[in-house]
């Protein structure tokens, strides 16, 4: 697949999957004879997979590590677990951390909310004016 679908399939521009193979996230693809990328389709399983470890926040420095391990094979397969297990970790403490947030949030906007009725006139206040 060329890297206009590959980019419409994945969300990513074509200078972000470009970059993505300069850095090592994506493993170099081969090149048609007109020069031009020729991805497997199965290549959008894994950025994917990137954009998954990306959204939840993992560093970049992580993310390359977890290429070049998974790139090594199977013999990486307890690297590979243990450095999502570590960033697993992260994530759960992220997540309570957010739902922490959000009840601060939610308890501020039950505040403006329950002061805001208070200062509107009641059904039968707005009838005598």
């Amino acid at each position: 697949m060329r890297i206009g679908e590959l980019a419409k399939r994945t969300g990513l521009t074509a200078y972000t999957l470009r970059y993505y193979e300069r850095i090592g996230l994506l493993p170099h693809t081969h090149r048609d004879t007109s020069r031009q990328r020729d991805y497997d389709p199965s290549i959008v399983a894994w950025i994917e997979f990137l954009l998954r470890l990306k959204m939840t926040r993992m560093p970049l420095k992580q993310i390359l590590l977890y290429a070049r391990l998974r790139e090594a094979g199977s013999s990486t397969d307890l690297s590979r677990a243990d450095l999502l297990k570590g960033h697993r970790a992260a994530v759960k403490k992220h997540i309570t951390q957010l739902q922490a947030c959000l009840k601060i949030l939610d308890h501020k906007i039950a505040g403006y909310e329950n002061a805001s009725r208070k200062k509107e006139p009641s059904h039968a206040e707005r009838h005598t004016e």
